[in-house]
């Protein structure tokens, strides 16, 4: 027999007490009275309240959805980092949140997305290893009408037109131009302290779509610099350990070096640490450069044992993908150009790390940006993406990797440079910057 729960046993839900007092018989953990309210008025409050009577238990979801991190390992520092920042973010947006550590595994990280669509994640951004996997999960994301976007390692040439509306957003930073920065730092230093001298460098994950482009940044600056040669490189796949053991090999190859080019800061720090062992002075005998502005990144270059990172910040990428996605998730729909995006990074030395330990590491409980105002739904007019954002061009972003057979460039990204979109919506982000990356944060007291 089939048990019929009247609505009006309820009581008066305009009574914020009544209220109150449902929130407190029921299981509602996280859940507010705004939530509640949306719940019992599609019916779903019925079925908590039966849970409460002893009738057969009912989940109760909050109603903003559901969002899933898929990170390609937790040994990377910024990974862990990003991680925290976007559970923060997802908090001030009401979705619950989930952390996935890939193992450097794509083919894990595709059945993570598997199970995370499958129990009901509504929101996921994927942080991958490499680009094989992003295509097959853009095509779950669609079947399961969950919103998808990508950070960092991609397919080459594979962008969310040729997918379909619920991969919304490639992003990631403008890397030829940061990589080329810090490098000018360590290739000026070096000619200015030793008179030029020997480069080595410690690159990613070879073929990661990143680290190419990282090393077409790096190899450019070099011919602003007669006096100074890269003359070796080996992979430290953006980790510390590999790192470490790959500038041992690069020290007994090369026993004269004066500068080490690291592609990213946890790369740095086994750079560091493998110069500690072999008795070699980071910051005096030979300058290393990192990227990504991890907090021992910038502690590194606060202490002088690193020139210089380029700042991303873990948490801009955090709030950046956690406001994209809450803004789809309640309708709002991006242009062509809002499709594909990088946010620019600030080379940070030693004459401004001080800002940025201050509000990114040494900053406490004092969240770093203001997530809620990252989002064109909760802003829809003073909405402020907190740092530079631009379209993405994908002639930069993949420039010498060759393109599939019979590839052509996607309508809608060609329309959007042709019509005056690109730079309507470059115009628009820069109009609507108005809180500086490297400042206080917003949420600081004064």
């Amino acid at each position: 027999m089939s048990l019929r729960l009247n609505p009006f046993s309820f009581g008066d839900l305009t009574q914020k007490r009544m209220i109150d007092g449902h929130l407190d018989r029921l299981d509602t953990s996280g859940i507010s009275r705004r939530d509640f309210l949306a719940l019992a008025s599609a019916g779903v409050a019925a079925g908590a309240a039966a849970g409460a009577w002893g009738l057969p238990s009912v989940a109760v979801a909050s109603p903003s959805g559901k969002l899933a991190y898929l990170a390609w390992t937790s040994r990377v520092e910024f990974m862990v980092q990003a991680s925290k920042a976007t559970q923060d973010a997802a908090t001030v947006f009401g979705l619950d949140y989930t952390y996935l550590d890939g193992q450097i595994d794509s083919q894990r990280q595709l059945n993570q997305s598997e199970e995370q669509f499958g129990t009901g994640a509504t929101a996921l951004i994927l942080h991958a290893p490499d680009g094989s996997a992003v295509k097959r999960i853009a095509e779950l994301a669609g079947q399961n009408q969950a919103y998808f976007a990508n950070v960092w390692a991609t397919l080459p040439w594979f962008t969310p037109f040729e997918a379909n509306e619920y991969y919304t957003l490639y992003g990631v930073p403008e890397e030829f131009t940061a990589h080329r920065g810090v490098t000018v730092e360590l290739l000026k230093a070096v000619t200015e302290r030793f008179g030029g001298g020997k480069i080595v460098g410690v690159t990613g994950v070879p073929g990661f779509s990143t680290d190419l482009v990282r090393s077409r940044g790096r190899d450019d600056a070099f011919k602003d610099f007669p006096k100074t040669k890269l003359v070796d490189q080996l992979p430290g796949n953006f980790n510390r350990e590999d790192s470490l053991r790959a500038t041992q090999d690069l020290l007994t190859r090369n026993s004269d070096i004066v500068g080490v080019v690291a592609q990213n800061d946890d790369q740095a720090q086994g750079v560091i640490a493998a110069l500690r062992a072999a008795g070699i002075r980071a910051g005096e005998d030979v300058l290393v450069v990192g990227a990504d502005g991890t907090a021992e990144g910038a502690r590194a270059v606060k202490s002088g044992q690193q020139l210089a990172t380029s700042a991303n910040g873990p948490a801009f990428q955090a709030g950046f993908f956690a406001a994209r996605l809450y803004d789809v998730l309640n309708g709002w729909k991006p242009r062509a150009s809002e499709r594909l995006l990088n946010w620019h990074s600030v080379i940070t030395k030693q004459n401004n790390v001080d800002v940025y330990l201050q509000r990114y590491v040494d900053n406490g409980d004092v969240k770093p940006f203001d997530y809620k105002k990252m989002s064109k739904v909760a802003h829809p007019d003073d909405w402020d993406p907190q740092n530079r954002i631009t379209p993405l061009d994908i002639d930069v972003e993949w420039a010498g990797i060759e393109k599939p057979p019979g590839w052509e460039y996607p309508k809608a990204y060609l329309d959007a440079k042709s019509n005056g979109e690109w730079e309507a919506v470059t115009r628009e982000y820069a109009d609507h910057y108005k809180i500086p990356f490297f400042g206080p944060s917003p949420n600081a007291a004064g």
